[in-house]
């Protein structure tokens, strides 16, 4: 009954809001009608002076003579006009931020909400403009990529999971009245109904971690896999790759990480059999997929790969632009989640130096080797405390 009466009063107040925005715009078309019209008679006017002056007499030629000076009390009454339409909206707006405090005040709940998607759909559709201009450059010159910043890079990787999760609520929103259903609904259920643009940083970073853990749980699968794998031919063949790869799984095994220079030593395994992502097994494709948060439907081997590549230009990026140092500690926090470590309650320095690791293999790696990639997040991350944190 509680959720039932609180949901009914949120109703309420956002369409009041609503019939006050449709006030809003209704008053800003009545303004501009009015000066539309004033200016529109004023055209008429001058003409029609203007072709009376330009009429010919029956007993005189007409000489060309200098046109009239403007008559000072037209000049003044356009000032006048002017100075009325600036006045009245003025006014208008002085209105309006005023009623805006009242609505604080009496309804700050309804007023929360209101921002929240008001903002939200403002940076929701600068990023789907931004989305679909950087789309439409690669499209054309795939080299495109290679030049665009961090940024648009990260952009252009998050943008389709996050479009394709907002595609329902804006569907069902836009039916008759039923977003007086669906906005009170979406706020109670954010992270299943709506995408980051309309989280706050603290339901960011705690869905954020809901959703690391998830990905986390397919760690050990993937580890298994590797070590399925240790002692195939291909592996065995070059006794000393096989010895330096034996060592980094015993490291990971015992509880430690291997070096980067121990993995990058090991790269020749991931171009070829047997770590290659056209030679991996289906299981482990699928926990691949799942360790990077995506379905494991179709085109999975190719999707993988696209997720790779992308990830090994925005590696590339970082460095173009100064290297992990010039990150923020949002930016870095955000870079963590994406390639598979916590970083809640971590400090800068650990976490610079984590991304460093990272960046260092990432720079080694080439389009035939973008399955050591995808494997970073368990060889450089399968025993990090933060990560085992979010289950103990």
């Amino acid at each position: 009954m509680t959720v039932r009466v609180f949901r009914r009063s949120l109703c309420g107040q956002i369409q009041v809001l609503v019939s006050e925005t449709l006030a809003r715009q209704k008053m800003h078309e009545v303004v501009n009608s009015v000066t539309f019209t004033h200016q529109r008679l004023n055209m008429f006017s001058s003409a029609s002076h203007m072709k009376q002056q330009s009429a010919p007499t029956s007993s005189q030629v007409p000489s060309p003579e200098p046109p009239p000076p403007k008559s000072p009390s037209g000049e003044h009454g356009g000032i006048k006009q002017k100075s009325l339409h600036v006045t009245v909206v003025s006014r208008y707006m002085e209105y309006v931020n005023s009623y805006i405090k009242i609505l604080d005040q009496k309804f700050p709940a309804a007023m929360h909400v209101y921002r929240i998607f008001m903002v939200g759909t403002k940076e929701l559709l600068r990023d789907i403009k931004e989305y679909f201009r950087l789309v439409s450059n690669i499209k054309w010159d795939d080299q495109v990529l290679r030049q665009l910043t961090r940024k648009e890079l990260e952009l252009y990787q998050s943008m389709p999971k996050d479009m394709l999760k907002i595609f329902p609520f804006l569907v069902l929103s836009s039916l008759p009245f039923a977003n007086y259903v669906m906005f009170p609904v979406a706020y109670k259920y954010p992270r299943q109904l709506l995408c980051k643009h309309f989280w706050t940083l603290q339901q960011r970073v705690e869905f954020a971690m809901l959703n690391h853990r998830k990905r986390l749980l397919n760690q050990r699968a993937v580890f298994r896999s590797l070590q399925l794998q240790l002692d195939m031919q291909a592996v065995k063949s070059d006794k000393t790759l096989h010895k330096k790869w034996s060592h980094a799984l015993a490291c990971l095994g015992s509880g430690q990480h291997p070096r980067p220079e121990i993995v990058i030593q090991c790269l020749p395994l991931f171009r070829g059999d047997p770590y290659h992502i056209d030679y991996l097994m289906p299981s482990h494709v699928n926990a691949l997929l799942r360790l990077h948060g995506m379905h494991s439907m179709w085109r999975r081997r190719n999707r993988l790969v696209h997720h790779a590549s992308l990830i090994h230009e925005i590696d590339l990026a970082i460095l173009r632009e100064g290297g992990v140092e010039t990150l923020t500690q949002d930016e870095m926090r955000s870079a963590c989640f994406l390639r598979g470590l916590n970083p809640v309650n971590m400090r800068s320095e650990d976490m610079c130096a984590w991304l460093s690791q990272w960046v260092k293999i990432s720079t080694q790696v080439d389009e035939t080797s973008l399955s050591l990639l995808l494997h970073c997040p368990v060889l450089l991350a399968y025993n990090k405390p933060s990560n085992w944190a979010l289950f103990h």
